[in-house]
C-alpha cells in the first residue's frame, strides 16, 4: 500500500476498507459488549485488538487505527458522549467564551493512549500491512462541535460560518493547528500514512469549500510535509462533487479518496496522473453481495489499471454487511 501511495501503479491494487473494524464483525460486537465506545478508543489493549480483527480475517493491505474523529474536541476540553441510537453528543460551541474554554495544550497528554495504540500496532502488524493514522478535517470536526450532535444539514455550523466568520475562522484555525500536531504525534508513534476525513465537505458552496475545506487542509499538509517529510497523506472530501479535482490539486494530498457518488474514470481524467485515487465501491453493493458485487468491484479496479489506485469503498462498511461479503470483495479485487 505504501508503494501505491507513493505513486506506483500496482496490479492488483492494494485494498482496505473504511470502517473495516466495525459492528458487522461478531468479534467486534463481543468487544463492544465489554465497554463503551470512548473506553474502547482510549484503552490500547482494546483499540489494538479491534484494529487487528479485520487484518486477521481478510489480510487487508492497510490497517486503520481504531479511534474517532471526535477524540480531538474531547482532547481540547469539549464534553463528549456517545448515546445509543443518537451518536455523539457534545456541549454546543456557540460563542467566543465557548471557544476560549478549549485548550490545545491538553491534546498531547489526552491523546497519549491513541499513540500507545499505534506503537503497539506497529509492532504487532504484519510487515506488509500499512498502518494508517487519521483525523477529522477541521470543517467536519467543527460541524459536530458547533452543532453539538450529528445532523444532515448542520445548520447552526453553516450559519456561524456566514454570520460570524471571525469566530468560525478562529475555530477552524485552532482545529487546523491541533489536527496537524495530533497527526505528527500519530506519525511519531508509528503511523506510516494518515487520512483526513472531511465527511461533510459537500455541504458547502464553492467559495466556502475553498475557505473551510481546501485552505485548512492545505495548511495541515504543509505542516506535515515540513515536520515529517515522506509521510503519505490521503484526503477524503466526501460529496465534494465538482470541487474534488480542485481539492486534489490545491491541498497537496498524495491520494484523493472518492465517495460513492464519484465517477472514478472521470475524476482520473481531471487530476494529474501521479495522483493516487482511492475508492469507491458503494457500501450497499458490498452489503447485498453476489455477482453484482464482483462485477462492480472489478469494473472499478479494471477501470483504473495503469494508474496508482488503492481499492476501497466510497464510505464505510455498513453494520449489517455479512462478513463473507467482505471476504468475497477482497478475493474479487485480488483475483487476476
Amino acid at each position: 500500500m505504501l508503494r501505491a501511495l507513493a505513486g506506483e501503479a500496482l496490479w492488483p491494487p492494494p485494498v482496505w476498507l473504511m470502517r473495516q473494524a466495525g459492528r458487522y464483525l461478531p468479534e467486534f460486537r463481543a468487544m463492544r459488549d465489554k465497554a463503551d465506545f470512548m473506553t474502547r478508543c482510549l484503552t490500547p489493549d482494546m483499540a489494538v485488538e479491534l484494529t487487528l480483527q479485520p487484518i486477521r480475517r481478510y489480510a487487508m493491505d492497510g490497517a486503520i487505527l481504531f479511534s474517532d474523529i471526535l477524540i480531538l474536541p474531547w482532547a481540547l476540553g469539549q464534553s463528549l458522549a456517545f448515546e445509543e441510537g443518537r451518536g455523539p453528543v457534545l456541549d454546543p460551541l456557540r460563542s467566543a467564551a465557548d471557544l476560549a474554554r478549549l485548550d490545545p495544550a491538553r491534546v498531547a497528554e489526552a491523546t497519549e493512549p491513541v499513540r500507545e495504540t499505534l506503537r503497539r500496532l506497529s509492532r504487532e502488524l504484519p510487515a506488509a500491512t500499512t498502518l494508517l493514522g487519521f483525523a477529522g478535517s477541521p470543517f467536519t470536526v467543527a460541524c459536530y462541535m458547533v452543532e453539538g450532535c450529528g445532523s444532515r444539514e448542520f445548520g447552526a455550523t453553516r450559519e456561524m460560518a456566514l454570520t460570524d466568520p471571525e469566530l468560525f475562522g478562529r475555530l477552524i484555525a485552532l482545529l487546523t493547528d491541533s489536527t496537524a500536531e495530533m497527526l505528527i504525534g500519530q506519525i511519531d508513534a508509528g503511523a506510516e500514512a494518515v487520512m483526513l476525513f472531511d465527511s461533510w465537505a459537500g455541504l458547502l458552496p464553492p467559495s466556502q469549500f475553498r475557505r473551510h475545506v481546501i485552505a485548512p487542509t492545505r495548511r495541515i499538509v504543509e505542516r506535515l510535509r515540513t515536520a515529517r517529510p515522506g509521510t503519505r497523506i490521503i484526503g477524503f472530501p466526501r460529496l465534494a462533487g465538482v470541487m474534488a479535482p480542485a481539492y486534489a490539486r490545491e491541498t497537496g494530498v498524495d491520494a484523493l479518496a472518492c465517495d460513492t457518488s464519484a465517477d472514478m474514470a472521470q475524476i482520473a481524467r481531471m487530476v494529474p496522473d501521479t495522483l493516487v485515487l482511492q475508492g469507491n465501491l458503494d457500501p450497499f453493493i458490498l452489503k447485498t453481495g453476489g455477482e453484482t458485487l464482483r462485477r462492480e468491484a472489478r469494473a472499478i479496479r479494471d477501470g483504473l489499471r495503469g494508474r496508482p489506485h488503492v481499492f476501497n469503498l466510497g464510505h464505510g462498511v455498513m453494520q449489517d454487511t455479512p462478513p463473507e461479503h467482505v471476504a468475497a470483495l477482497v478475493e474479487a479485487v485480488r483475483d487476476v
